[in-house]
């Protein structure tokens, strides 16, 4: 499926509404440049899930975790590997312990760096391409 939105706002809300599609268990990757609209996407995913926290890309801490109320999902965990200097740091902060859980849905940002630990994983790529100022392309695979 391939979506074009013109706006931050239009970003965010496809995040909200295709969360609709996910559950536990489901890791979600999101590649694109910088400034592509990753952690916009994400906020939309975790506002659809009526998570009302301050959500910031964890691009220095690698992982957010954000419990959430809903019949499918118990919690969102939010994954930035862009700093990442190896799968292993993951590995030690716990990421393993999220990865496919049933009560989980982990979002990642730059899942290219950690290919090893998605192996046998039920993922879904979106792909999102920076066209114009605020126009992007997003995949969903």
């Amino acid at each position: 499926m391939e979506i074009i939105t013109t706006s931050d706002q239009e970003t965010f809300g496809l995040g909200k509404n295709i969360v609709e599609q996910f559950r536990g268990g489901d890791i979600v990757l999101l590649k694109g440049e910088l400034g592509s609209g990753k952690t916009t996407l994400t906020k939309g995913i975790l506002s659809g899930l009526s998570v009302n926290s301050q959500i910031t890309s964890p691009t220095f801490s690698l992982m957010n975790v954000y419990l959430v109320k809903s019949k499918k999902i118990n919690s969102v965990v939010h994954i930035d590997t862009y700093r990442l200097k190896n799968e292993q740091e993951l590995v030690d902060i716990g990421v393993e312990d999220y990865l496919g859980d049933p009560n989980t849905l982990c979002v990642i940002e730059w899942p290219e760096k950690i290919g090893d630990l998605l192996q046998n994983k039920r993922t879904t790529l979106i792909t999102i391409e920076h066209l114009e100022e605020n126009k992007r392309k997003i995949t969903i695979q």
